[in-house]
């Protein structure tokens, strides 16, 4: 299977905004909102679809496999595990970012430390997803292509 490293920036066709705007850094042109361009992100191309691993996913989830579906190609979303700086999203941003999450096809999602328990509860729901297929990432937890997730206890 065929894996895909994205670094930089990924183009921002939606106004997903997953990271704090109160962090700055410094340019030649003086301070400027930090963006987190160092973002990254890795897709695998599966048979069964593409796997999103993702870091901190501040190009935010959506951009990230829009980007993915031009790149590697426009498949299926089997699924996205990792950390997606959900938090603090609000509901309408939630319901948004579950909707395309559905229209991709989205069968797995491991939410990881930064996507946040609540945000990762609010999708599994409003994608149609189940307590089986979609869970908090905890220590120990994991996807395996063609088993699914395999989740601690404390994990669903």
């Amino acid at each position: 299977m065929p894996a895909v490293w994205f670094t930089g920036p990924v183009p921002r066709q939606h106004p997903e905004r997953n990271w704090t705007p109160r962090g700055q850094v410094r340019t030649p042109a003086g301070l400027v909102e930090d963006t987190v361009p160092e973002d990254a992100s890795v897709v695998i191309d599966s048979a069964e679809g593409l796997i999103l691993i993702s870091g901190c996913g501040h190009a935010g989830i959506i951009n990230t496999i829009e980007y993915a579906r031009t790149v590697v190609r426009a498949a299926p979303l089997h699924a996205a595990i990792g950390g997606f700086h959900l938090f603090a999203a609000s509901d309408p941003m939630l319901e948004w970012t579950a909707g395309k999450l559905r229209e991709f096809g989205l069968q797995h999602l491991l939410g990881a430390h930064c996507t946040g328990i609540e945000a990762v509860y609010r999708i599994r729901s409003l994608a149609g997803l189940t307590r089986r297929t979609a869970v908090v990432g905890a220590v120990g937890s994991s996807f395996t292509l063609g088993r699914g997730i395999s989740a601690l206890s404390i994990a669903g």
